[in-house]
């Protein structure tokens, strides 16, 4: 074994507060299992577009106690140095954050700071809404939202602070993330930072607090049979209160769903927008004859939503579809606000602004991005993420987008409208936007950077006959966005393509969107999109 390799690993061994990992690590080193542990060396987990993420196991490159520690005392330090001397940490129920949790609170006690701890697994917006409430510098969220179940993950939020970035409490950015991840790579030694076990377990009260500031979104509560699923998550409790405290009948669960467990047995991958996700919820909703289908991801800051479309029967919104829809609500009850959305979502919700003379922002991708606009009044991206309150919870939450989804279904079914029937007012109006997203899982990550060095030195000139317009290098942006990873095409026919890599999984993505208008606006846009999708899959897949 290359003996640096395993005097890095002797060294974390040494020093690793998990006797689980480091007898794991232990045994590799004794069976010379290199090609183990130079998966789990391969560098300190960074922050990405939320916060860390990686699979649970030993080493540097993994989550576990040795890095949520480490990533705990770098953060304390930067908190120290800027006079920063409170905490709220929250978690969901994947494996370890209960572990991860109790970590952060040991060493942030240790740190000297003001520490406070959610009762329970709750999700990620209860933990951003508590920022606020309980009014401290600093929080953190243990989890990994929608990865798969091997995965955790480490959000940080911090409000105004010496840097001078932020607005509000909202998720670190550049270049607070990299004065953290400087103070962490600056810790020798996590068993020689001092821990104590002296902080406040907080009680129900800021719950309820969030239960009943967000009921108060709903004006016209309905009876609507709603489904709703939590993806083996944490949300069913809370927005159950949320949906009773605002006047909605119960909504009905599914079943095998409804429970927090770690290991989400009955998905392959937990997140509403994976093929089948959401089968189990459509099955009930037939089986119920019911309105409306609504889908959180596992810490519940995400909203899916399906429907029952009188030509292809049940069938989920995409993500645009329900930005696009919660967008009009929004805009139609305000005078004055601030619409906004992530580059790789629609270019519809600029349209809608306009027409209702708000104002719009685009940001780089990551709710964290969309936080930091003063005065917010709703952002999306279309990974299912949306704000409809912003100065509750300053972050994408999946439960009050719900209940204002089931809002706006209300009110349409006394006018009886659907929301296809809105969809349907908003393309009349502005067109026809079609869009997808394609990816490709990768198991090499060193990958995704060879091909867009690839597509930069030579970038195509037509993609499925259609030919290349512009090229837009979004590491040397032309519209005053921060510089970031990835690449934003034009073709001919009013065709948009972004490909960048993923920041929370192992994909590259490719964005599509294809506008249309006309009496057979849908079935273009459709054509269009299957027409590109084989040598766009090519492109990703070389």
């Amino acid at each position: 074994m290359d003996s640096q390799l395993l005097a890095e690993v002797e060294a974390w061994i040494a020093d690793d507060p998990d006797p689980v990992t480091s007898a794991l690590l232990a045994s590799w080193v004794e069976t010379n299992n290199e090609e183990e542990l130079r998966k789990c060396f391969s560098g300190f987990l960074q922050f990405g577009t939320a916060g860390l993420r990686g699979p649970i196991g030993p080493g540097p490159s993994c989550m576990n106690r040795a890095v949520v520690g480490r990533t705990a005392a770098g953060l304390a330090k930067y908190m120290k140095d800027r006079g920063l001397t409170s905490i709220v940490i929250g978690r969901d129920a994947r494996h370890g954050s209960e572990d991860f949790t109790r970590e952060t609170a040991e060493i942030m006690s240790g740190a000297g700071m003001k520490v406070f701890v959610l009762p329970r697994p709750l999700p990620t917006p209860v933990l951003a809404f508590a920022i606020t409430e309980l009014g401290v510098d600093v929080g953190v969220m243990v989890t990994a939202s929608h990865n798969p179940p091997q995965d955790n993950g480490y959000k940080v939020y911090i409000g105004p602070s010496a840097d001078g970035i932020n607005y509000r409490a909202s998720q670190i950015i550049s270049p607070t993330d990299g004065f953290i991840s400087q103070e962490i790579a600056a810790i020798t030694s996590l068993k020689s930072q001092p821990r104590w076990k002296s902080w406040t377990d907080l009680d129900d009260e800021v719950v309820e607090k969030y239960i009943h500031r967000t009921a108060k979104l709903c004006k016209e509560p309905g009876d609507l049979k709603i489904v709703y699923t939590a993806m083996h998550g944490v949300g069913t409790q809370t927005i159950q209160r949320v949906f009773h405290s605002a006047g909605f009948a119960s909504l009905i669960l599914v079943d095998a769903q409804a429970e927090p467990d770690p290991d989400f047995p009955t998905v392959a991958f937990p997140n509403p927008e994976e093929p089948g996700a959401i089968d189990l919820a459509l099955e009930t909703a037939r089986a119920f004859g019911a309105d409306l289908v609504i889908a959180n991801d596992p810490d519940a800051d995400r909203c899916a939503a399906a429907v029952n479309d009188p030509i292809t029967g049940w069938r989920m919104l995409r993500g645009d579809e329900l930005g696009a829809l919660l967008g009009e609500y929004i805009a139609r009850n305000t005078t004055k606000g601030i619409l906004a959305n992530s580059i790789v979502s629609s270019s519809l919700l600029k349209k809608i602004a306009e027409h209702y003379s708000l104002e719009f922002h685009e940001t780089l991708t990551g709710f964290k991005w969309l936080a930091k606009i003063p005065g917010l009044t709703f952002g999306y991206e279309e990974a299912l993420g949306y704000c409809v309150d912003s100065s509750s919870v300053n972050d994408k939450d999946g439960i009050s987008a719900a209940l204002m989804l089931a809002q706006l279904a209300t009110e349409l079914a006394k006018e009886d409208k659907t929301l296809l029937d809105l969809l349907d007012e908003i393309w009349k109006r502005h067109g026809f936007h079609g869009t997808e997203q394609i990816s490709v899982r990768v198991s090499d990550l060193s990958r995704i950077p060879v091909l867009l060095a690839s597509l930069r030195s030579n970038p195509p000139k037509e993609i499925a006959g259609r030919r290349v317009n512009m090229i837009d290098d979004l590491m040397q942006p032309k519209d005053g966005l921060p510089p970031t990873d990835g690449i934003r095409i034009w073709l001919d026919g009013d065709i948009r393509i972004i490909i960048r890599p993923s920041g929370t999984e192992a994909k590259v993505k490719c964005y599509i969107e294809v506008i249309t208008h006309g009496a057979n606006a849908r079935d273009d846009a459709s054509s269009t999109i299957k027409g590109l999708k084989p040598q766009l899959l090519a492109i990703l897949s070389a």
